[in-house]
């Protein structure tokens, strides 16, 4: 009992003249040495030297015993990988759409919905590592909620479990891989990149969805004379491995792509990008949609060369035939100082896209019954063109693109902001409307409009986003070609609205 209590008189000591030697000298606590400790407070008298050794032999004592309770961490990262970082984002959103369909003629064979709209609140979790491995090779490895390629969201209340209703229900939640890919960068001026990647061409939602990761192998040459960025880009990526009991019809089908461009820096403040590209498609047997003909049924004057309306039987809306497409896209980037807001960054972009086999796409679209429909005298032609004009700006600093940029999430920094806004018109044999983004103007072709946006980063992980569009038919004799989870079954759209909250953390 006595040892106990001189023991607890030791301790009482050490903390009091710990205490007394933080007021008189600030600077010991800053040391982390527990013996340099009981070494000043038997200098100053306030241990003996018996007391002092006793101390440092219980506190030798304590953290062998804190260490054999403890085991030492597992955790070991290869010695292949030279760095690892560990990144994603979480968004909540409040989203609205609405569309109103092309009043149907009398005689129409079968039925479509007036009108359509959908509101709900929404999730979208992404989460991955990233970095460097040696002898010139990165990696990145990314997951996310949701299986469409074309959106990671998933919708509160989704009830999805058979039998039951259920709420908050998880059957529509999982985890999926959005990206597993290497690079190997040997040289300055060459780099390649094998798996499902992040979109490496230079391109725009207009033809390509953001959040889709094509999957194959992509190689990029690259060179700078002066003021002179040069870039080649050239993809194979996979884009269906069909299933079919005759091997002889079982080949993937590829889409190839062929890019070269330029960015021309004129000065600090300004500069040119620009970078035409080819898509063509090859491989591929007689199963599945994307690999049968792209056929349409014109049973009206509303309705002529309609390659779909998933109430329709025989209509297929996803094939692949027909497809050679020029893409153009281009920004010029300059900054505006001495503003009341400071110096800002403005873009101008667009893109341009023409399908040189577009009449092709249209007559294999169009059937009609020239006996109950004399009116109809052959398919649609000249629809076979796209483009996008818009304007950016907001805060210097950030790096800004087409799918780059506070209004995307790719970046955020307290204070800053972006507003965005373009004009976009896609006819209805210009693109492939199986990568065309499914918010902007709903994955459709046959519709133009406009899409606006805001965002401003409240804190250097926090975004706040505004975005809204309208788009509205431009033939009205053609349906509006495309295929979309979020609006299914409504074709033609005569009008189209969308508005999205969204709030962002990034990490």
């Amino acid at each position: 009992m006595g040892k106990i209590r001189n023991q607890n008189h030791k301790k009482i000591a050490l903390f009091a003249g710990a205490t007394m030697l933080m007021v008189l000298a600030p600077n010991i606590h800053s040391q982390s040495s527990d013996d340099m400790l009981i070494n000043k407070l038997e200098q100053k008298g306030i241990l003996t030297v018996d007391e002092a050794k006793e101390l440092k032999a219980e506190t030798a004592a304590e953290q062998t015993n804190l260490a054999n309770e403890m085991p030492p961490a597992k955790w070991k990262m290869a010695d292949s990988i030279k760095s690892m970082q560990f990144y994603g984002d979480f968004r909540l959103r409040y989203e609205y759409r609405g569309a109103d369909n092309t009043p149907r003629p009398p005689d129409y064979i079968g039925s479509w919905p007036g009108t359509y709209y959908r509101e709900r609140f929404r999730y979208a979790l992404r989460f991955g590592i990233r970095g460097d491995l040696f002898d010139d090779w990165s990696y990145g490895i990314r997951f996310e909620t949701a299986n469409n390629p074309r959106s990671p969201w998933d919708t509160f209340g989704n009830n999805t479990t058979s039998g039951a209703a259920t709420p908050s229900d998880k059957n529509s939640s999982g985890i999926y891989l959005g990206q597993a890919f290497l690079n190997w960068h040997p040289t300055g001026w060459y780099e390649m990149t094998a798996g499902r990647m992040p979109m490496p061409l230079y391109t725009t939602p207009m033809v390509w969805d953001s959040d889709i990761n094509p999957e194959g192998a992509f190689e990029k040459f690259k060179y700078t004379i002066g003021n002179v960025d040069l870039f080649a880009d050239f993809g194979q990526f996979d884009y269906q491995n069909p299933s079919s009991a005759d091997e002889n019809f079982s080949d993937d089908k590829f889409l190839l792509t062929w890019q070269a461009g330029a960015n021309v820096r004129f000065g600090k403040n300004m500069s040119f990008k620009i970078a035409p590209m080819l898509y063509t498609y090859t491989g591929g047997g007689s199963s599945g949609p994307l690999n049968m003909t792209f056929v349409g049924q014109g049973f009206d004057g509303s309705n002529v060369g309609v390659p779909g309306g998933t109430d329709v039987q025989g209509h297929n809306e996803e094939g692949l035939d027909n497809l050679l497409i020029l893409e153009i896209p281009f920004e010029f980037n300059f900054k505006i100082t001495k503003t009341p807001l400071g110096t800002l960054q403005a873009r101008l972009f667009g893109d341009f896209a023409y399908n040189f086999q577009g009449g092709g796409r249209a007559s294999a679209a169009y059937y009609s019954n020239p006996l109950a429909f004399p009116g109809l005298n052959g398919p649609a032609t000249g629809q076979d063109l796209a483009y996008q004009v818009g304007i950016g700006i907001g805060s210097a600093g950030p790096v800004y693109g087409p799918t780059q940029g506070l209004v995307y999430g790719s970046t955020s920094k307290k204070n800053t902001w972006e507003a965005r806004f373009y004009w976009q018109h896609v006819e209805q044999y210009a693109l492939d409307v199986n990568l065309m983004d499914s918010d902007f103007f709903e994955g459709r072709g046959n519709l133009q409009g406009f899409y606006s946006a805001f965002a401003y980063s409240f804190t250097d992980a926090i975004i706040g986003t505004v975005r809204y569009g309208y788009a509205s038919q431009i033939k009205d004799t053609l349906g509006t070609g495309g295929n979309n989870l979020d609006m299914p079954g409504l074709n033609p759209i005569k009008n189209y609205s969308v508005l999205q909250l969204d709030l962002t953390w990034r990490f």
